[in-house]
């Protein structure tokens, strides 16, 4: 029986541990070359690096653990054909099926890290031109019978999204919900930590004590304590920020699912089952959207659309990112909302979807920074991006750079939006009602010029009609242009 080789993200039992595989011995080949192939986040090879270490640990014997340059090295160190699971890039498949024609992979099985088999998916999409997230997660809660009733929904509505948007709660800086489960440090996170300074890679951020689960064990102890003590929380407030509050009722769970460490399903009915027991149908239908939901759809997607998706730009958007970005250095930044999410991203690797959006992703819309760098930027600076996560996060749902295969519509919006679901406007230096003069909000001035410059598009579709008509009244318009062209520095 061939040995199974994993990959990185690839660490659960359901890879590795069940009937048809708990036989097999395992490969794990930590490659050099892979943490220096792009400018990686500090955390996130932390995070990599001591998940499949801790892999090799707990599964004793039965690993060989080869450290090498590349793959192909490791692979012939090894000597023997290997089976290995669906990778999850484009460019790792290629790779992998070049190895399979040679003889080095015996056999290429579906991945067990999604609910919903890649082929299934295929069919559905198979006569589709537009995508709708709904229709699909509709599907999902059928075909897994998840939240149902029979063939009808729990409470008779599949979305309770409109329960799921109220604004920071006034007068507190945090939401005052239960910590998370955080994990503990141990001998492999030391050698990890003195193995990546040895190495000297080219980084961003910088290193902290690791905040996310890297073991199966772990996952489960976070899975747990966020349905236990946190989830009731989570539905009210999922699209508010806070600046103290980072964390607010989040899951923290995107790492050890996109490391595999948690399949889908058992996560989802870990949600279902704390609604049995009283928790609020807003928030775990809220959760279970975004994994079974919004998180597979991503996935497929990226299959589906191909390596082609990467290169649309619908929007003709080519301005280079800029170097506080890049280089996370929130200290340049004035605006509070981007100074705080890019030092968020410096310090941790993570914000949640909302800062990544409807801050990191609206500011880049409205001053058309380049979807495809901007693609890869969150691919590498975020502890839970990979190859497959971002292209329709970013080319699709932030930047309409796909021309609405997506989204029905950009995601920009003023500072208005802001100021209403953040508690960054109030100290301020801008004032989000402003959008000419020096104190004028970045985001409120760059949404006007961005409706001008595509006045056009969004003229054609019926959800941004009214923000070109209202364009059109704006006395001062021209003024608001000339400011945001003549703008350095945010």
């Amino acid at each position: 029986m061939d040995a199974l080789w994993l990959f990185g993200d690839q660490l659960g039992p359901h890879f590795h541990s069940v009937d048809e595989h708990a036989e097999r011995d395992v490969l794990i080949i930590e490659s050099r070359r892979v943490f220096r192939r792009r400018k990686y986040h500090r955390q996130k090879l932390h995070l990599v690096l001591s998940g499949m270490r801790h892999l090799a640990d707990e599964l004793g014997d039965r690993v060989t653990y080869v450290q090498t340059e590349t793959y192909r090295e490791g692979l012939a160190q090894y000597g023997k054909p290997v089976v290995v699971f669906e990778p999850t890039s484009h460019a790792a498949e290629k790779f992998v099926a070049a190895l399979h024609e040679e003889g080095l992979v015996s056999e290429i099985l579906p991945t067990p890290m999604f609910a919903l088999p890649r082929a299934e998916f295929a069919d559905w999409a198979a006569e589709r031109g537009t995508f709708r997230m709904e229709t699909f997660y509709r599907e999902q809660r059928k075909k897994f019978g998840v939240l149902m009733d029979g063939s009808d929904p729990v409470s008779g509505k599949w979305n309770l999204d409109a329960e799921n948007q109220s604004p920071p709660p006034k007068g507190r800086l945090t939401l005052g919900v239960e910590e998370p489960w955080w994990p503990t440090e141990d001998a492999i996170d030391d050698q990890v930590r003195a193995d990546l300074d040895d190495w000297a890679l080219d980084t961003v951020g910088v290193d902290g004590p690791r905040v996310f689960a890297v073991t199966a064990a772990e996952a489960s102890e976070a899975l747990a304590h966020f349905v236990n003590y946190r989830l009731d929380d989570f539905g009210k407030y999922e699209d508010a920020v806070m600046a103290d509050d980072w964390t607010m009722s989040h899951s923290l769970l995107s790492v050890p699912l996109n490391l595999g460490l948690l399949q889908p399903l058992d996560v989802a009915h870990a949600a279902e089952d704390a609604h049995r027991d009283g928790t609020p149908l807003a928030s775990v239908e809220g959760f279970i959207r975004q994994i079974l939901g919004w998180r597979e759809y991503v996935w497929h997607l990226y299959w589906h659309l191909g390596p082609e998706y990467l290169e649309r730009n619908k929007l003709d958007a080519h301005e280079p990112l800029p170097d506080w970005l890049t280089e996370l250095d929130g200290d340049a930044v004035v605006a509070k909302c981007l100074s705080s999410t890019v030092d968020g991203v410096r310090d941790r690797g993570w914000v949640h979807h909302i800062p990544r959006l409807m801050i990191l992703g609206n500011f880049a819309l409205q001053h058309a920074w380049d979807p495809r760098a901007l693609t890869d930027w969150f691919a590498t600076a975020f502890v839970d991006g990979f190859a497959w996560v971002m292209p329709v996060n970013v080319i699709g749902m932030s930047q309409h750079a796909d021309g609405g295969v997506i989204a029905t519509k950009p995601y920009a919006s003023g500072g208005a939006y802001l100021n209403r679901m953040t508690d960054y406007c109030k100290p301020c230096e801008f004032n989000p009602k402003k959008r000419l003069g020096d104190d004028a909000c970045p985001f409120t001035a760059g949404y006007w010029a961005f409706v001008h410059r595509h006045r056009e598009m969004l003229a054609l579709n019926h959800r941004t009609a009214r923000q070109v008509s209202s364009m059109n009244r704006l006395s001062d318009l021209e003024q608001v242009l000339e400011q945001e062209r003549q703008r350095e520095v945010y």
